[in-house]
């Protein structure tokens, strides 16, 4: 099986694959997510209820305080992390929380996510070598 390569920047090297969660939203970690179970807890979040554990989860950027990176190290103790990030830009927050907890993170691809990736497909995120992998 062949398999579409994206290139995008490396934010936190890593590899990991599992099933796309995308939100159009923005995502604070400290507030939108609960650390402990890894369910997005805000009510007005565009993925509100759904669990990020072991996800690509897809996100334009973080947004909030810089707690926010100490959360996603929690949700990386606590096993409920996401496999690896995507962001369009990622910003310090994310980037940070990220690096400290060794999830995959990447941005600025070459094609824009949100019009190449769906909901539920199935997608490798190689940071080490800067680009995606989506099965045909």
């Amino acid at each position: 099986m062949v398999a579409i390569k994206i290139k995008c920047r490396t934010i936190a090297r890593g590899v990991a694959e599992g099933e796309v969660l995308l939100s159009s939203d923005a995502l604070s970690f400290l507030g939108n997510v609960d650390p402990k179970t890894g369910v997005v807890v805000d009510p007005s979040h565009a993925i509100y209820g759904k669990c990020i554990k072991d996800m690509v989860l897809v996100f334009p950027h973080g947004k909030g305080s810089t707690v926010g990176s100490y959360v996603i190290y929690q949700l990386k103790k606590n096993n409920v992390a996401p496999a690896a990030m995507i962001n369009i830009d990622s910003e310090p927050i994310v980037a940070v929380g990220a690096i400290i907890s060794g999830i995959p993170l990447v941005d600025r691809l070459e094609e824009d996510p949100y019009e190449v990736l769906s909901d539920g497909d199935h997608v490798k995120v190689d940071s080490s070598n800067g680009c995606i992998e989506i099965p045909e």
